[in-house]
């Protein structure tokens, strides 16, 4: 399960990859459950035939979804990554789902624990060829007591077992689980699918178009923030 990742902070390179104008505060690049960071979504008004609303609108949100009904925001937490299998059935999960608030979220490399060495190494994982990683995700929006309204994220995850390279990471008896990496064709037909279209696009990336680096102790830095 993936819960650190670097995201994508430059403006014109956001809209570049996945469209849309980006506000000037993006969030932090290097992210954990809790932190701001940056998603794109399908503009509310994208259906409308207003020339001037862009496809896509990208937003910043807590990485980790809160859905309506929490009283705060803390689950955000436990509520980084949403397992495909059960999503459409968990309470944090089953609204967005139903409702396909379907975002993508641009990632530069993503981590996980190498477990190949039989001890826990940091390793990066990123696109062979440099280009960004568009991530399957679903969004939220909270309302607090006092009004304020807060948007937030999480990544789905699907399982990893027979992934020649996903199945490396985590302990050995844990279930290997990876994120949904989607290729940028699909980034379009992701955002505007119905509910009973999301599964389809719920796939392996080709492990032949990914690198991992791989820190040479648990203690080294390779996360660049």
């Amino acid at each position: 399960m993936c819960s650190h990742y670097q995201a994508i902070t430059d403006r014109e390179r956001l809209k570049r990859y996945f469209g849309g104008e980006a506000p000037a505060d993006l969030g932090k690049h290097d992210l954990w459950p809790g932190y701001v960071g940056n998603f794109c979504r399908r503009h509310p008004q994208a259906d409308e035939g207003e020339e001037a609303v862009p496809a896509v609108e990208i937003l910043t949100g807590l990485f980790g979804l809160v859905p309506p009904w929490s009283p705060d925001t803390k689950i955000c937490r436990l509520t980084y990554n949403a397992r495909s299998e059960t999503v459409a059935n968990k309470p944090s999960f089953r609204e967005a789902w139903r409702k396909a608030q379907h975002c993508i979220i641009g990632v530069d490399a993503f981590f996980e624990p190498d477990w190949r060495s039989g001890k826990p190494l940091p390793a990066s994982v990123s696109r062979l060829d440099g280009e960004p990683m568009g991530l399957a995700g679903l969004w939220s929006s909270w309302k607090s007591p006092q009004g304020e309204l807060i948007h937030s994220f999480t990544m789905l995850t699907i399982n990893a077992e027979q992934h020649p390279l996903m199945n490396k990471f985590h302990k050995p008896a844990d279930e290997k689980r990876m994120v949904v990496i989607l290729p940028p064709e699909h980034y379009g037909p992701w955002l505007q699918a119905s509910a009973d279209q999301s599964r389809a696009f719920l796939r392996q990336f080709p492990a032949s178009l990914l690198k991992v680096e791989v820190a040479s102790s648990p203690q080294q830095d390779i996360f660049g923030g």
